[in-house]
């Protein structure tokens, strides 16, 4: 039997909600150790923050990241049980946030690590950050232009015609009325955000991060990650992980060149894993955040890797089951 060549992809900011995680902690003994250990470092309970947001402090970008972070891995950790050694991921990417969650996956940086990192960027994020993001149907090229008119930046090229622009609210509101009328029939809509991420916007906020990102220890990846900020392999040494971790902060996630460069290394399987989004209330009822992207971008190859869901109980014991029994 000829092993998958699999890419996990874990969602970033946005695929937050109410009752993330409940359903796996009640079923997976592994899911339910990641909280744990996340409550101890964090020092609050992530189960009552995550299940039940009682305070309502879950879209709150110091809560939301640490929240999907260890959503993703105790998702990971319990497609390991169901899976077994049919799954064993070749590649990780994550969009934005979820870039951290990928360098835990691939042995690069420790889980308790990676929550002190990104409570400490949730937090700059939202003290420092100031502006809103829009994500619109226009190309790279149109999108920049028009973002240069309005002293606005590009902070994510997801799809060829999905481009995220950001910055200051104000500036954002003549965008609109701009886009409207230099491009008749093309959409933009205003993203539920703290701040213009990944643009310069964020440069205070990354500048007060790096500290956190030098002192932190980074290992040698045992499989390869993909930067946000190259849309390549990360580099191994940790000097060039935290230097993309820091320019990643105000610079545009290059999410489609990210998923251009894995089906260049030949991957034959995606595991989308955490998060959701969608109206339902549970678990059950979410669908997964990044699979309209991954699939548009997979439209036009005859060769398209295998698109999995593991973001509830339910999809982690059918994509672990389908891998099984590949």
């Amino acid at each position: 039997m000829t092993a998958r060549k699999i890419l996990v992809v874990f969602p970033g900011q946005g695929s937050q909600y109410v009752g993330m995680g409940s359903d796996i902690v009640e079923e997976f003994p592994t899911a339910r150790e990641v909280y744990e250990r996340a409550s101890e470092v964090l020092g609050y309970d992530m189960c009552e923050t995550s299940f039940r947001d009682p305070r309502g402090e879950l879209n709150l970008t110091r809560y939301t990241q640490p929240a999907l972070l260890t959503h993703e891995i105790a998702c990971f950790e319990a497609l390991k049980t169901v899976a077994g050694d049919a799954f064993e991921p070749v590649l990780a990417a994550g969009h934005s946030l979820g870039e951290y969650t990928a360098l835990v996956a691939a042995g690069a940086l420790s889980f308790e690590d990676a929550l002190r990192l990104v409570a400490k960027r949730g937090e700059l994020m939202s003290s420092l950050g100031r502006g809103g993001m829009l994500a619109t149907t226009l190309d790279v090229d149109s999108a920049a232009a028009l973002a240069g008119r309005h002293f606005c930046g590009i902070a994510g090229c997801n799809l060829p015609d999905q481009t995220v622009v950001a910055g200051d609210d104000a500036d954002l509101d003549a965008l609109v009325e701009d886009l409207g009328q230099r491009f008749p029939g093309k959409r933009a809509i205003r993203l539920n955000t703290e701040g213009a991420f990944h643009t310069y916007l964020m440069v205070s906020a990354a500048l007060e991060f790096r500290p956190a990102l030098e002192q932190t220890p980074f290992a040698e990846p045992r499989i390869g990650v993909l930067s946000n900020y190259t849309g390549k392999l990360h580099d191994s040494d940790a000097a060039s992980i935290r230097s993309r971790l820091f320019l990643q902060l105000f610079n545009p996630v290059l999410w489609y060149e990210c998923l251009m460069t894995a089906l260049d290394q030949g991957i034959d399987t995606i595991v989308e894993i955490g998060g959701g989004i969608g109206k339902g209330e549970g678990p059950a009822e979410k669908r997964p955040n990044l699979e309209g992207i991954v699939k548009k971008s997979l439209k036009s190859r005859q060769d398209a890797p295998q698109y999995l869901p593991a973001i509830n109980s339910a999809g982690i014991r059918a994509a672990g089951q389908q891998l099984a029994e590949a």
